[in-house]
């Protein structure tokens, strides 16, 4: 009995021996640790269910908890719709492959939200109380209006929970990677415009929603908490608009905000771009109302960009641009949206201000 159990003792002392010889090896092998990390861990909080938003933050963020954040219904994920011509962007853009990982896709129906898990991506259902999102919305209808306030309330709640983001409409092309053109030096809101004035600092710059970068911190979040607050004296206007007036309204002085205008030269737009392959990193479809014309214009952008990337490789410099003879297509399916002549430029511009850059066409569904 007694050499029973030393041989029991014996036995303990060297497995032990053996596990420490392993966790301090550099031979240690991973596949052994996924093993024992699979098993059931026993702790006082496996039996609470984890907050589905809370998951998908954290599965999209990266380390910093930045992440990409874009609002569909399922007017924008059919075959051969926005959403394959904006993930398409990101196959085929400058370094921006792996940001496709960091992107979360908010859907505002269940047709959009099991097309989000077809892609294989990052989803988050969102719904609101008393709204079906999944049927046609009206541009300005009211049912419009609360689906954009709904995305507002969203994102100051992502905001609570710690996570900054670039926040991007579906009808945006990332060419390359726009972190690396942003600005790092404690900006609390970078935000794309309509048409740019050369000031990076200056509130007139008539901004647009379709792309922007936020920090989370308590002035952002007081910003969209004023934000939100504000629709309620607004006469039915889109969320766009009442920021914007906040702005020229002093908000960004109130809270103390560091603000930048982004340059529509880098961070361009249908309204206004200096529409060159050597130096564009997102391209947006505003001042265009159908979205068959979007996905016209777009397309015929992107095959740009793949002829300029076989020419130049893709560099961003003015002198491989320069020597490149591929040309910026002219927008003619947006232009002919809105009934105008591909050469009226001063009057696509004049419409695209007094419209306050309407973006959807009355008929077609909009997020």
């Amino acid at each position: 009995m007694e050499t029973s159990k030393v041989h029991l003792g014996s036995w303990i002392v060297l497995v032990s021996l053996l596990v420490l010889e392993l966790l301090s090896s550099r031979g240690w092998n991973r596949s052994i640790w996924t093993s024992i990390s699979s098993f059931p861990q026993q702790n006082e909080t496996s039996s609470i269910p984890k907050d589905e938003l809370k998951a998908a933050l954290e599965g999209a963020s990266m380390e910093n908890k930045t992440l990409i954040i874009t609002v569909v219904n399922k007017a924008y994920t059919k075959e051969g719709s926005l959403l394959d011509l904006f993930l398409q962007s990101f196959q085929l853009g400058e370094e921006t492959q792996f940001l496709r990982n960091h992107l979360l896709l908010v859907t505002v129906d269940q047709t959009s939200f099991d097309r989000c898990n077809l892609q294989g991506l990052h989803c988050y259902k969102l719904m609101t109380d008393g709204v079906d999102f999944s049927g046609e919305k009206i541009y300005m209808s009211n049912d419009f209006i609360k689906m954009m306030w709904s995305r507002t309330v969203f994102l100051a709640d992502v905001l609570r929970r710690g996570y900054n983001f670039i926040f991007t409409d579906m009808d945006v092309l990332w060419l390359r990677n726009p972190f690396e053109r942003l600005s790092h030096e404690g900006e609390d809101l970078q935000i794309s415009c309509d048409d740019y004035n050369g000031q990076p600092s200056d509130w007139a710059n008539p901004i647009n929603t379709g792309f922007y970068f936020v920090a989370s911190n308590n002035k952002t979040i007081a910003l969209f908490d004023t934000w939100y607050a504000a629709r309620n004296d607004t006469d039915g206007l889109k969320d766009q608009d009442v920021l914007g007036r906040l702005i020229r309204e002093g908000v960004i002085e109130q809270l103390d905000l560091r603000v930048r205008f982004l340059d529509t030269v880098y961070f361009g737009g249908f309204c206004s771009s200096g529409r060159d392959y050597g130096k564009v990193v997102t391209m947006h479809a505003n001042c265009c109302r159908t979205i068959q014309a979007k996905i016209r214009d777009l397309r015929a952008i992107l095959n740009g960009w793949i002829k300029f990337k076989g020419q130049s490789n893709g560099t961003s410099t003015e002198e491989s641009n320069s020597t490149s003879n591929v040309r910026w297509p002219i927008q003619k399916a947006c232009m002919r949206s809105w009934r105008i002549q591909p050469n009226s430029t001063s009057t696509l511009n004049q419409t695209s201000t007094s419209s306050n850059q309407t973006v959807t066409h009355v008929n077609q569904t909009i997020v």
